[in-house]
């Protein structure tokens, strides 16, 4: 079966190279997100001659209170990248206090994006998601963008006004391991399911998951969609092969 991790830090593993190498050998289709856009050459060279794995051009929100200027060198490089991630805010105890300057720099990646047109970004939306939502409305006009909600941890009502304006949601294991994960994946639309790993924030057999992990998203959301794994993984790549068109 073709697998889908839609969600990694490749570059964050000690053996980056070894991985991207790997993920194209088992043709996992791997987003290698990045945190800053200083790891963007690197990620985009290494991707660059590979038929499965893909780099994301990124700001991550928890980084955005050090690293808010390097905004300007993800503008430049934009025109490089059709995959952006991981971006959006993170409202938990640990980032709050930069909320507003995570505000400033998530709307501006919105608007280059919806300028640029055909992106599709990973986002983050740690107790944000409302917020989330509502800047992607005001940013970004409808066709102008494709959006996937990693790890989503927002209420129900959240998920629902997020699937009703055309947003995918990538899944990973731990995620499928806890009963309120479970039910908020089982009340999500199929067609707009993917899976992930965020490796290496995430284990899998002792030691930090890796694309070729994302085999255990795939089966527990088999389980909890009432399908095989074959017929998970199957929706899965149908719903990236929408995506990504």
């Amino acid at each position: 079966m073709k697998l889908v991790d839609f969600h990694c830090h490749l570059d964050l593993f000690p053996d980056f190279e070894a991985l991207v190498r790997e993920s194209e050998r088992l043709e996992i289709f791997t987003l290698a997100v990045t945190t800053t856009p200083k790891a963007w050459a690197r990620n985009r060279i290494l991707a660059s001659n590979t038929k499965y794995v893909r780099a994301a051009l990124g700001l991550h929100p928890q980084l955005v209170a050090e690293h808010w200027r390097e905004i300007d060198l993800w503008e430049n490089l934009l025109g490089e990248a059709r995959y952006v991630g991981e971006v959006g805010l993170d409202a938990g105890p640990r980032h709050f206090s930069s909320m507003a300057r995570q505000e400033e720099i998530f709307r501006r990646i919105l608007r280059r994006c919806a300028e640029a047109g055909n992106k599709i970004l990973s986002i983050h939306s740690v107790r944000s998601a409302t917020k989330v939502l509502d800047l992607i409305e005001e940013e970004v006009p409808a066709g102008r963008a494709k959006f996937v909600f990693h790890w989503f941890s927002g209420s129900s009502a959240e998920a629902k006004r997020a699937a009703s304006v055309g947003c995918y949601f990538s899944v990973n294991g731990q995620m499928l391991q806890s009963d309120r994960g479970r039910a908020l994946v089982s009340s999500l639309p199929e067609d707009r399911l993917l899976t992930e790993t965020d490796g290496p924030f995430t284990s899998q057999g002792g030691g930090p998951a890796r694309p070729r992990d994302v085999r255990q998203a795939v089966k527990l959301l088999g389980t909890t969609r009432g399908l095989s794994t074959d017929e998970s993984a199957a929706v899965v790549l149908r719903n990236l092969r929408t995506l990504t068109g």
